[in-house]
């Protein structure tokens, strides 16, 4: 993805729900300002206003030895928007090689012109497990430059049955979680329920949302305190559909063989 490439699609537009089909609440691009991008999705005209991007960068394989695998062939050039690299991650067993890659990468982003604000973790931590899980983002933090954030995904289900002593070592070493409502290319059943009981998530979080799928956002979610918006993941539309309200593609288009990122609550 190059700056001319985005810079080209300009399109006005605020945070807002959009309305499809039969008075359902789906997720239009247009109207918000954060997105993931992963490798193989087109621009969209949504990019262009984008206050905030998080790229996929390359994933931390397992097998058949821990190694960093790239997942794009270029470092970008965003001028507009703050960026998060994104690493999805299969093992926490790390070698001082990835970490050492990582830093350099980030190093090499930064210095090609992006505004790289932090780094993203993708990983399945078990919800009975996040203390586990901290101590490995605890290290981690450790390593990044003083300026540089540390941000992860969520499962639905931390707020309402993760460990509180994971919880609270979260709160402690992450800037942001975002909590993913989908799971492919679906939403997952229910997901308001989980969001209901937000109320024991201390640390400043967002919402990932899904393009084109539904959205109806709870009463009091927008009075939690650490409530910081919403990161919408961006699908290359289908045939026939407007890149602003694309409800889907071929997850293999998106470099990524399990589809859009979700999780299962």
């Amino acid at each position: 993805m190059t700056s001319a490439l985005l810079l080209a699609l300009l399109l006005p537009g605020a945070p807002a729900l959009a309305a499809a089909g039969d008075a359902t609440a789906r997720v239009d691009a247009a109207h918000y300002d954060a997105f993931w991008l992963w490798a193989g999705v087109k621009p969209q005209p949504a990019l262009a206003r984008a206050k905030t991007l998080y790229l996929l960068d390359g994933e931390v394989q397992a097998t058949p030895s821990v190694r960093l695998a790239a997942q794009r062939a270029a470092v970008p050039r965003v001028r507009h928007a703050d960026v998060w690299m994104v690493y999805r991650v299969q093992t926490l067993r790390w070698t001082p090689i990835v970490h050492a890659q990582i830093l350099a990468r980030l190093q090499r982003w930064r210095a090609a012109g992006n505004r790289v604000v932090g780094i993203q973790i993708d990983f399945d931590a078990r919800t009975r497990h996040l203390e586990e899980y901290a101590g490995f983002l605890r290290d981690l933090r450790g390593r990044l430059p003083g300026d540089c954030r540390l941000g992860i995904t969520g499962l639905l289900d931390w707020s309402a049955n993760g460990d509180p002593k994971g919880l609270e070592a979260l709160a402690g070493t992450v800037d942001e979680i975002v909590l993913q409502i989908y799971q492919g290319r679906r939403v997952i059943p229910g997901y308001a329920a989980y969001l209901a009981r937000l109320e024991r998530l201390s640390v400043p979080f967002r919402i990932g949302l899904l393009q084109g799928g539904e959205w109806t956002p709870p009463p009091a979610l927008a009075r939690h305190p650490q409530f910081r918006g919403y990161v919408v993941f961006l699908l290359n539309p289908r045939p026939g559909r407007s890149r602003s309200d694309a409800t889907g593609g071929d997850p293999g288009d998106a470099d990524d063989p399990r589809g859009a990122r979700g999780r299962p609550p």
